[in-house]
């Protein structure tokens, strides 16, 4: 490629793709902040419709409590109404209008409606006096102590144990319930108390609260603090417990709202309520509230606040799940706008390349041919419309033996034997379908020598003026096919050695096979010896024997049997990989039928729920087959002897390539994953004789017969849960 002719031309072109990349990089940094800032908009409105709503869900609970307060001050003035018609109403009266309220179903919170007098130092012995000749028995007032004014309880409904023990009690001696009662005295209004341990509660009960409305004679309000002293007759008051105050005003709507509320009147706050699910555990990131509120309440004179929490960002705005959905869409849609723009920034960088290339490619390209042919190790000849050689290389003319000047204008099928048939069609312009043609020819080169050479016709397009038709490639092949001659009588002689080999492997299989046969009853003979021997000496010498020694003879005996047992398995196991595959089509379900019946007469005792799919068709040996269903459903059966609810499936399901896998699943003993390594192994047991007796033979057979039929088996199992045995076979 020719240099620019000056500096600046070519520092332009070179900033000219880099433009094209600038701008794919702009393209990502506009896309990503259009989508940061739309996700961002949506997100804060989205916080602030849930805050929203929250802040109006706080608004609703806080008049809740308000209106609940509002009914306990009605039930109050009840009371009081019934001592405006009655200078003082009798205890049964008193009874009669709060059973008639029916407090316990309609305020679960409150424990009932009482009245307490307010009595002058001077004037308690008289109350006490007319409180006996009423019949009312004898009123105790308790604390005890002299005090300048009294305020006991009088009445108290429903009549409960815990209420009728509170009749009696002083409440004005206590300092937060005589600040209530003094605030209502003075006031003429309902007052509440502070929180107080109520007296029929005892340590494990929550906080408490009173209501206190004053009671005047005569059911007039004074105006004057003086006077309403001198007309006060006493409280008619309401005590509650807070917490089921709070839950019964909520109801089941709330119940999951997390909110505390606290006394702030006397200037340190004082937790009245917290619930269930408020800030009773540390909070981290992923429970912290994602909104939080308070609010102040004029509860009667005291003052109230209710800090209110919403739950954690993802629950209080579910909707932001769905916005995360959303920016997760819009970068993948800037990152794929900006592949799209860095695709076409690298192909106008490329096509910008390539037609400055292109030029100098062009006139190159001949100079490249004409090097090709001069230089290739291949002969090359360029051919004429009649066959007659144009162009031809150094390799050529080596091959041929003759000079370049001679083989010019020479036809170049004369360099071969007249009666090959192919190259004569071939000068007649026959072409294969491609327009390649290859065929192999003798060439007789000038001295006498008699080669093969490999020949390539292709067409090949001449310049302008040129008479040029093809291009023909001739390789001396003369050595390869005399190597390839040689090669092939090696392979036949392989073919005979590998014959051989056969011959002697079947000899030697067979000879394993009679020594597997000589040692099994090699081995035989002396446990006979044993087993007969020690059998006498039971029979025999028993009596001369204790316990232990008659002991030892018994593990005699039965460890010499376990040792034929396992030599009849491994002469088992060697027959299975020895015997003849004969295929044909096998049903497994009929087979695995026949099989779990069996099963079922040899155990009839045991009551095991069994599910067979239907034909599960299969080609394979038919005895070995069966071999590998009995071992794999005798497992089955004997693992889940433990269990009362025993059940067993077996079936097929189509694995991840679409084809069929056969299982067996039970829910007995099952095994631990890690050793699922030892199943297939001869004589690896994962469980005792005692618990379930065996050879550890059977699922190394089995697996034998699986490989063998050209499949693979796995196994799955959990400690007492069972296990699945997963196998494939052939369908065809």
């Amino acid at each position: 490629m020719s240099a620019a002719p000056s500096g600046e031309p070519a520092d332009l072109t070179a900033l000219a793709p880099r433009r094209g990349y600038l701008l794919a990089l702009l393209v990502l940094i506009g896309a990503l902040i259009l989508v940061f800032v739309t996700w961002r908009v949506a997100r804060e409105r989205e916080l602030r419709s849930a805050e929203s709503e929250f802040v109006a869900q706080t608004a609703v609970m806080t008049d809740l409590l308000r209106q609940r307060m509002i009914y306990y001050e009605l039930v109050a003035r009840g009371g009081v109404s019934l001592f405006g018609s009655v200078a003082r109403p009798t205890p049964q009266q008193w009874q009669a209008y709060v059973d008639g309220m029916n407090l316990p179903r309609r305020f679960p919170a409150m424990i009932g409606l009482g009245f307490g007098g307010y009595v002058r130092s001077s004037r308690l012995p008289e109350l006490q006096t007319e409180w006996r000749e009423a019949g009312y028995g004898l009123l105790e007032v308790r604390p005890r102590g002299i005090r300048r004014d009294y305020g006991p309880i009088l009445y108290l409904e429903p009549r409960t144990p815990a209420n009728a023990a509170a009749i009696g009690y002083d409440m004005y001696s206590e300092p937060t319930r005589a600040a209530a009662m003094l605030a209502a005295l003075e006031s003429g209004q309902a007052r509440l108390s502070g929180p107080v341990r109520l007296i029929q509660d005892d340590a494990n009960e929550s906080l408490g609260l009173l209501l206190y409305l004053p009671v005047y004679r005569g059911g007039d309000r004074p105006q004057s603090v003086d006077a309403r002293r001198t007309s006060m007759q006493g409280w008619v008051y309401v005590p509650f417990r807070m917490k089921r105050f709070v839950e019964a005003s909520m109801g089941t709507a709330f119940s999951e709202e997390r909110f505390r509320v606290y006394d702030v009147t006397d200037g340190y706050p004082r937790l009245l309520y917290a619930s269930v699910n408020g800030r009773g555990e540390a909070e981290t990131d992923r429970n912290a509230p994602a909104f939080k509120l308070s609010t102040t309440l004029d509860a009667y004179g005291r003052n109230w606040r209710i800090d209110f929490e919403s739950p954690a960002q993802a629950r209080a705005a579910p909707r932001l799940a769905s916005l995360q959905n959303m920016l997760a869409l819009g970068l993948f849609a800037s990152l794929l706008l900006y592949a799209v723009a860095l695709t076409l920034a690298r192909t106008e960088d490329r096509a910008r390349k390539i037609a400055v290339r292109m030029t100098e490619d062009y006139r190159r390209s001949e100079t490249r041919f004409r090097s090709a042919m001069r230089y290739s190790a291949i002969g090359k000849a360029l051919l004429d419309s009649e066959g007659r050689i144009v162009e031809a290389n150094p390799a050529l003319v080596a091959i041929v033996g003759n000079s370049e000047e001679s083989l010019l204008g020479t036809r170049f099928d004369a360099l071969f034997e007249t009666d090959d048939a192919e190259l004569a069609g071939h000068a007649h312009g026959r072409t294969d379908t491609d327009g390649v043609h290859r065929a192999t020819r003798r060439l007789h080169r000038e001295d006498g020598l008699v080669r093969q050479v490999q020949l390539t016709y292709a067409p090949v397009p001449g310049n302008v003026g040129q008479d040029i038709s093809g291009l023909v490639q001739v390789e001396d092949v003369t050595e390869r096919l005399r190597a390839e001659a040689r090669v092939h009588a090696l392979n036949r002689t392989l073919e005979a050695r590998v014959a051989l080999r056969t011959r002697e492997l079947s000899q030697a299989n067979q000879e394993l096979e009679a020594f597997a046969y000589s040692v099994s009853h090699d081995l035989r003979a002396p446990l006979r010896a044993i087993e007969g021997f020690s059998r006498i000496l039971v029979e025999k010498h028993a009596p001369q024997l204790d316990e232990a020694g008659r002991g030892y003879l018994g593990r005699v005996r039965k460890a010499a049997g376990r040792m034929g047992e396992l030599i009849d398995a491994l002469l088992h196991m060697s027959r299975l990989t020895r015997s003849e595959l004969r295929l044909e089509r096998v049903d497994l379900a009929k087979l695995a039928g026949e099989i779990v019946e069996e099963l079922r007469a040899g155990d009839p005792q045991r009551n095991v729920e069994v599910t067979i799919a239907p034909a599960l068709s299969v080609v394979g040996d038919a005895a070995l087959l069966r071999n590998l269903l009995s071992n794999l459903l005798g497992n089955a059966w004997k693992f889940t002897r433990g269990n009362a609810r025993a059940r067993i499936e077996f079936g097929v399901h189509a694995n991840a390539q679409g084809l069929p896998e056969y299982y067996v699943r039970d829910n007995g003993a099952g095994f631990a994953q890690e050793y699922v390594g030892k199943l297939f192994r001869p004589f690896q047991r994962l469980h005792t004789d005692e618990d379930f007796p065996g050879h550890g033979i059977g699922l190394a057979s089995v697996k034998r017969i699986v490989e063998r039929h050209g499949g693979a088996i796995r196994a799955e199992g959990v400690e007492g849960k069972g296990a699945t045995f997963t196998f494939t076979l052939p369908g065809e």
